[in-house]
């Protein structure tokens, strides 16, 4: 990806959400500075401290933002520190919401693990009411788009 822009959604990676939904996603490009890694690497530190409950002071700089970031300054470091986070709040969670809640807005969410019976009666419901695909019933049938 070119770091000259930064592309912004809220879509999800289903039929319904690429077809049915009123989603909204775009690309903001910022041609009005001869850096253009700040406004996208900005946005995506921002974005992080969001994630994180980290708050960013009124007035902070780039550089004050990226001292408060350090650790997100890589993409291996925002993982690690990603999943830290989560780590930690799902430890807290998991002991009874005991003591201070450790700050972040991330956990992992594990797959739902379905029996085949449930799997037998719950795929064609989504494939027909939660998750429609858009396309006309002889298509779907003929698998065309």
């Amino acid at each position: 990806m070119d770091d000259r822009w930064a592309s912004v959604g809220s879509d999800n990676f289903n039929r319904r959400s690429w077809t049915h939904d009123s989603e909204l996603s775009a690309v903001v490009v910022d041609e009005s500075r001869s850096d253009y890694n700040a406004w996208a690497g900005r946005l995506r530190l921002t974005l992080a401290a969001e994630h994180l409950d980290r708050e960013i002071a009124p007035g902070t700089d780039d550089d004050g933002l990226a001292e408060l970031m350090a650790d997100c300054l890589t993409p291996e470091g925002m993982l690690a520190t990603y999943r830290a986070s989560a780590e930690r709040l799902q430890a807290w969670h998991d002991g009874g919401r005991r003591g201070t809640r450790p700050p972040g807005r991330l956990r992992e969410q594990a797959p739902v693990d379905l029996s085949l019976l449930q799997r037998l009666w719950a795929t064609p419901i989504y494939e027909l009411v939660h998750d429609p695909d858009g396309r006309p019933a002889p298509l779907r049938r003929r698998h065309e788009f």
